[in-house]
């Protein structure tokens, strides 16, 4: 009696496993072809496609890595870019910078901006400019003016240089300011606070009220402010000009807060009080000191 031979060949593997061998998908999906095929065309198929998927994946990787190498390219330092801004008498410009500070300058004010990698310079020239600075602990945002440094993180506060010196008032945060020698720490000008900066060191800081309006609305305070400087900050302003007042009237020192629109009657107000008097010629109004009696 013949026995029933097994069917499977010992060498056959599952028809799953079969239907994912890329050689034999491409066999079967040309079925003129197949019964031409033999093992050996079978196996060479196969070799082949194994050659290919091994090209791709090499081009793939070398891709990957490129990318890679890419991404993390750091980029190089930017050079820094100053950049210079000015008003003339009478105007008022709000500078939008791209670290998101602004500054707010007054009439007849001269500053530079210089934006670096590690730090934000600002040198104040001439006239009177508020900052409100965004905050970036990784670069200081520092202020030269008059041989006097202010530097911050992030706040918001007033420089005004004048003649004789550089005041500072602070609206929010806090400033160190000082002279920009190396080694001078300088006082810390906390909010509410303000200093003046004059031969060569920064007063001990005094209040002030930060929610009165000030220059920015048209009003000027003055705390002991030489009457030379008085009259340098009212001539940025629309009106008629006022001549710088003569040596004997110069270092007048002058207290008051005083609406700044209308010069001739301001200072014909405070020559009353001052002793001196005003008198409008074609080139402006000249202060002169009053005769004795």
């Amino acid at each position: 009696m013949s026995r029933k031979s097994d069917a499977t060949p010992k060498n056959l593997v599952g028809e799953d496993r079969l239907l994912r061998d890329p050689a034999l998908v491409e066999a079967l999906a040309d079925p003129t072809g197949f019964e031409r095929l033999s093992d050996a065309d079978i196996r060479a198929m196969r070799t082949r496609r194994r050659q290919a998927w091994g090209t791709t994946g090499a081009v793939a990787l070398a891709i990957v890595i490129g990318l890679g190498e890419r991404w993390n390219v750091r980029p190089t330092s930017v050079a820094p870019v100053t950049s210079h801004f000015a008003t003339q008498r009478g105007q008022r410009v709000v500078v939008q910078l791209a670290d998101g500070s602004s500054v707010t300058l007054d009439g007849a004010t001269t500053l530079d901006v210089t934006l670096a990698d590690d730090r934000r310079i600002v040198a104040l020239q001439r006239g009177e400019a508020y900052f409100d600075v965004a905050h970036d602990p990784k670069r200081p945002f520092i202020v030269h003016a008059g041989g006097s440094s202010a530097r911050v993180l992030g706040t918001a506060f007033d420089l005004n240089l004048t003649r004789a010196q550089v005041e500072l008032d602070v609206y929010r945060g806090a400033v160190r300011f000082g002279q920009t020698a190396p080694g001078v720490a300088g006082a810390v000008v906390r909010a509410g606070y303000r200093s003046r900066f004059a031969k060569g060191s920064a007063t001990t800081p005094t209040r002030f009220d930060p929610t009165l309006q000030g220059w920015r609305e048209g009003w000027l305070d003055a705390e002991d402010m030489p009457l030379a400087d008085l009259v340098e900050a009212i001539n940025r302003q629309d009106g008629t000009p006022v001549l710088a007042p003569p040596a004997g009237l110069a270092d007048i020192k002058v207290a008051g807060r005083f609406r700044v629109g209308d010069p001739a009657s301001l200072m014909g107000a405070i020559g009353g009080v001052y002793g001196f008097r005003v008198v409008k010629k074609p080139d402006g109004l000249h202060l002169e000191a009053e005769p004795a009696s």
